[in-house]
This record gives structure tokens, sequence and C-alpha cells, in this order.
């Protein structure tokens, strides 16, 4: 199953309804693996965009003046 790259809500209704199914209790086994795995994926997927959106917050509010100023941000990926 390859994750495509969506949006932060859409990735987030997508869990949620996987949640919502594993929590039904009508799932075979290996579905319910299935979509739990999906589900994993998903939630890191989240987690790092919060994370990355984070980080772009510090940078704005970071500013040796006290003021507020966007710094460009680049992650580790876009240097390899």
């Amino acid at each position: 199953m390859e994750m495509k790259m969506k949006d932060f809500e859409s990735n987030l209704k997508q869990l949620e309804e996987i949640v919502t199914q594993l929590e039904g209790g009508d799932l075979t086994l290996d579905h319910a693996l299935e979509l739990f795995e999906e589900g994993v994926k998903i939630s890191r997927c989240c987690n790092a965009k919060l994370e990355e959106a984070e980080r772009k917050v510090e940078m704005l509010i970071k500013n040796a003046d006290g003021g507020m100023a966007e710094v460009p941000f680049t992650t580790n990926k876009s240097d390899e």
C-alpha cells in the first residue's frame, strides 16, 4: 500500500475513518492489520507535518530584535 501525499486535513479524516472501522470490530484479522498499518503510516505523516509547522512557527516568532520575521525553512532532506 503506497502512501500518497495529502494535506494534513485529508490525512486526519482518513485516520479517523480507520479508527472508526477498527473500533467497530467487524473486520477480519488480516483486514484489521492492513488498516492498522495504514493508520500508523498516516499518523507518522501527520506527525511530521505538525513538527514542520511547529518549526516554521518557531522561526517566525524568534527574531533577534524580538519582532516577528519570516525565515526560509529548509529540511535536511533538501540537502541530500
